[in-house]
């Protein structure tokens, strides 16, 4: 972006903050943004040989030029996720501040669409629930099918109002407020943040972030940990409202020990990432500690009521299509869709679902049609999928033509039936071999539109 748009009140307040420093920052937000992506360590087939690591997480990686992710099938396959490099930052906080090996709970209140949710999910501790809210509806599919890309069994996705978790005050061991922000920090890769920028719109923010963290904090389990951030700069979104949680909620201010030369910026409180002292863009977190909340009083009800059990006949043939069965627990819709989650997590569904208005959305496993099971893509998707399954590993060409809802051909002797197609050994969906043809059953709303031969 040329440094010459931006807003003048928003320089201003830049050249204020960082003195000196302001005409190296100036002179950054003209260049182009940094790629970075983050590696999902249960679905390992992307090649990283020869990149620059994230310094800040163990599976961050910066690309040379930023690709077409849409033509990559590992990207399909939940390989990765597109990741802000300072945003993954995340995932040392944690480590400092919740070392625990324990299963805990989390929330990410304002999820989509579902960067730190997939991190959250491959940095918890087994056993660990994971429930990525989005109260913007328009937000949910994105945020669930990342989601289901990723493939952990432990995440659920909702879609509420911050003040609709009122009945779970004090059941999380860490909620994460990444929250609506004016956007500052994305003004070098999103024109438009800078054109909706205006003092007013900051005082907007903060007062809406403000009004959802009164409801964030009180979800905070005693001595559990609140995460505040946003990808902004500025005082009033940052700052004052970080110092209010510290001072009207009663929240400890919890510092992290951050290598110099990372270039991560200490504030008062908090901690600030500015793109011309590392790389990436601007983000800003604070985490604190609840040590005066009450702890979680809820009863649960009647679990999932219009939900109902499998037949045993139902329940023995889902064996062969899931790795441990007897881990892992299934239900049925009154549609006929079954939906399966980890047994570990039975009684904090049961917990969210007689709290919620309508409970959480779990993965979907399928459907039975008479004695026939037709498996869902979040199936073939999950880590819970057998990992023996009759498969095709379809090269990228093929993968492609697959993901774009063509016809295919499979080799001769392939064997008749379900089939799950894969690249490089991870899952892109299902197909079945009828012999004289091929049907492919990636759902419409996944299917690639973008023509190859335009690219």
């Amino acid at each position: 972006m040329n440094e010459k748009n931006l807003p003048p009140a928003f320089e201003s307040a830049m050249q204020s903050q960082l003195g000196a420093e302001f005409a190296l920052f100036e002179e950054t937000l003209a260049t182009a943004p940094p790629v970075s992506i983050r590696l999902n360590p249960d679905k390992q087939a992307y090649d990283a040989s020869g990149l620059d690591k994230v310094p800040w997480h163990p599976h961050g990686y910066y690309l040379p030029e930023r690709p077409v992710f849409t033509l990559d099938p590992i990207f399909h396959a939940g390989g990765y996720y597109v990741q802000e490099a300072s945003s993954m930052i995340l995932h040392e906080v944690l480590s400092q501040l919740m070392p625990v090996k324990r299963p805990i709970r989390i929330l990410d209140l304002c999820a989509a669409p579902g960067g730190k949710s997939t991190l959250l999910a491959s940095w918890m501790p087994p056993g660990s629930l994971l429930l990525a809210n989005e109260v913007i509806r328009s937000r949910v599919n994105p945020l669930q099918e990342n989601l289901e890309r990723w493939g952990h069994p432990g995440t659920f996705t909702s879609s509420y109002d911050p003040e609709s978790f009122a009945k779970l005050n004090g059941f999380f061991d860490i909620v994460l407020v990444d929250a609506p922000c004016s956007g500052e920090g994305l003004f070098r890769k999103d024109p438009e943040a800078v054109r909706e920028w205006s003092p007013e719109h900051v005082e907007m923010c903060a007062a809406r972030q403000r009004r959802i963290l009164s409801a964030a904090v009180k979800l905070v389990a005693p001595g559990g940990t609140l995460l505040y951030s946003t990808c902004t700069y500025n005082t009033t979104e940052n700052d004052q409202n970080a110092t209010w949680l510290a001072e009207t909620q009663k929240l400890d201010h919890l510092e992290v020990a951050l290598p110099a030369e990372w270039g991560v910026v200490s504030r008062n409180p908090g901690y600030q990432c500015y793109p011309h002292r590392l790389r990436g863009e601007g983000f800003y977190f604070a985490a604190f500690r609840q040590s005066h909340g009450l702890p979680f009083r809820g009863k649960t009800g009647r679990y999932m009521s219009k939900l109902s059990d499998l037949k045993k006949r139902e329940e023995a043939a889902l064996e062969d299509w899931v790795q441990d069965a007897e881990e892992l627990f299934f239900l049925q819709r009154p549609d006929g869709t079954v939906l399966f989650a980890p047994n570990e997590l039975w009684n904090d569904l049961m917990l969210l679902d007689t709290a919620l208005p309508q409970g959480v959305w779990l993965r979907e496993a399928g459907e039975f049609k008479g004695k026939d099971f037709i498996p869902a893509h979040s199936l073939a998707m999950s880590t819970a999928m057998v990992t023996d399954w009759p498969a095709v590993d379809l090269d990228r060409d093929t993968a492609l033509r697959f993901l774009k809802k063509e016809n295919i051909e499979l080799p001769d002797g392939t064997p008749k039936g379900w089939l799950l197609a894969q690249h490089q050994g991870l899952n892109l969906g299902w197909m079945k071999n009828l012999g004289n043809r091929v049907n492919n059953y990636l759902p419409k709303d996944w299917r690639i539109r973008m023509d190859i031969r335009e690219v």
